[in-house]
């Protein structure tokens, strides 16, 4: 068996691995989905966008790991999940996260405030 880590990105500006992830087996990118996920946390860098449409070919098995940044304290990462990953989801996938989208929305802390992520949540919601 080969070692999935070596299909990962490397850097910021690493197009031909993103490339080559497009063709892989669907379970084996499932495997990738929270290596992957990271790219996420900055999506000013090069390849963050084309690893997003990735993840949304995959949409159900990466909601789980897009709670847990939701949940999570990286106020920034919850808002390009928000905003490139949930926004593009089907109205049925975006129930499975109604309940954080609604905490965020409604109950933001600090953080989410500042970073304007509730006002994002909200917008989801009245889609």
């Amino acid at each position: 068996m080969k070692d999935l880590s070596e299909l990962l990105p490397r850097d910021k500006h690493d197009f031909e691995r993103v490339s080559n992830l497009k063709n892989i087996n669907k379970k084996d990118l499932i495997k990738l989905i929270p290596e992957l996920l990271e790219w996420l946390q900055d999506i000013n860098w090069p390849i963050a966008v084309e690893i997003t449409k990735l993840l949304l070919s995959v949409p159900q098995e990466t909601i789980p790991y897009v709670r847990k940044v939701l949940e999570g304290g990286d106020d920034i990462w919850k808002e390009w999940c928000l905003r490139y990953f949930v926004m593009e989801l089907t109205e049925d996938l975006r129930q499975i996260l109604q309940d954080e989208l609604v905490r965020i929305a409604y109950k933001p802390s600090k953080g989410e405030q500042l970073e304007e992520v509730h006002i994002t949540a909200r917008e989801i919601l009245n889609n």
